[in-house]
């Protein structure tokens, strides 16, 4: 199984800036819906939240810039399962137009599972998990994601 396509959209006059390239921070809210798909996908979506009042927080995000996306363009992401554990997953996203190969972002998330009365971290029920589980079964043999854990520094 290839990673799972989890969002598409158009860029939206409103996420462009006065260049005509999308903003910064729409890359970001671009994979923010990616994420949410992500959830549903699990099973975490609005009625598994209110009835077992679980959530999953974004704990860190690095996001990487590869290419200009214009107004009007249609872009998908693509997201990959990298690891996961019983109370957290680590994500990697990409964007895409779609039919292209030639990733234009990159977006690497790590996700807490969470239990909103405390907040506290709390494990995935069985079924998430499970569902979890199998997701990663079927990307078992996809590569590493090429802008996966990167650090910002400069050199010595």
């Amino acid at each position: 199984m290839p990673a799972l396509t989890t969002y598409k959209t158009p860029i939206l006059a409103d996420w462009v800036d006065y260049n005509g390239h999308l903003r910064d921070a729409f890359y970001l809210l671009i994979f923010s819906y990616a994420t949410d798909a992500f959830m549903d996908r699990l099973g975490l979506d609005s009625s598994n939240r209110e009835a077992s009042g679980n959530s999953l927080f974004t704990l860190e995000c690095h996001l990487n810039y590869l290419h200009e996306v214009k107004l009007g363009e249609e872009v998908e992401v693509r997201t990959q399962i990298v690891g996961h554990d019983r109370k957290r997953v680590h994500l990697y996203h990409s964007l895409y137009k779609p039919g292209s190969d030639d990733a234009l972002a990159a977006n690497e998330q790590m996700l807490l599972h969470v239990d909103l009365a405390g907040p506290r971290s709390a494990p995935f029920s069985e079924t998430v998990l499970n569902t979890l589980l199998a997701l990663a079964e079927d990307q078992k043999d996809l590569p590493k994601p090429v802008w996966i854990g990167r650090v910002i520094a400069l050199p010595a």
